[in-house]
């Protein structure tokens, strides 16, 4: 179970491919021994499809996995896109647009971009955004952002 925690996050079919890859077993063959169509498994291992509980115990008990680890990786994998969902942002009402003005302010990942979102507050804002700006950061995570020499502040762009 240790050695399947170091997937947490990642979709159980990728982890399930791999487990399969090392045992040299291919997927059809697979799929048939526990009554499972190759197309389920498939879809499985491409994380085009979730893993549900009766098909998770199928597939531990045929691999001699511990019970669990399968619908385990499953649920931090659940947990993991719901995260995703929550968009954390600064009170937007606070921020001025003209701060961003070359890009969609809807659209900056205000995590992942912190330390170019924080230098340019902090050069360009007025006391109101620098002080959301703690708010929303913390005042530790601020401090060591504008310590930061290497920001490319055209950056803010969220990839996608």
């Amino acid at each position: 179970m240790k050695s399947l925690l170091k997937y947490k996050g990642i979709h159980p079919g990728i982890v399930l491919e791999r487990e399969l890859e090392k045992r040299s077993l291919k997927k059809r063959p697979f799929a048939l021994s526990i009554g499972e169509s190759a197309q389920a498994i498939n879809n499985i291992t491409k994380g085009k499809r979730k893993i549900p509980v009766p098909l998770a115990l199928k597939i531990e008990k045929e691999l001699e996995l511990e019970e669990g680890s399968i619908i385990i990786l499953q649920s931090y994998y659940d947990i993991k896109l719901e995260k995703e969902k929550i968009k954390d942002t600064p009170k937007l009402s606070i921020l001025r647009k003209s701060l961003f003005w070359d890009t969609n302010i809807n659209t900056i990942d205000w995590n992942r971009q912190h330390k170019a979102v924080i230098r340019r507050i902090f050069e360009r804002g007025n006391d109101e955004e620098r002080n959301e700006t703690i708010r929303f950061y913390g005042k530790r995570k601020v401090e060591t952002a504008l310590k930061t020499k290497t920001t490319l502040p055209m950056k803010l762009h969220k990839k996608s």
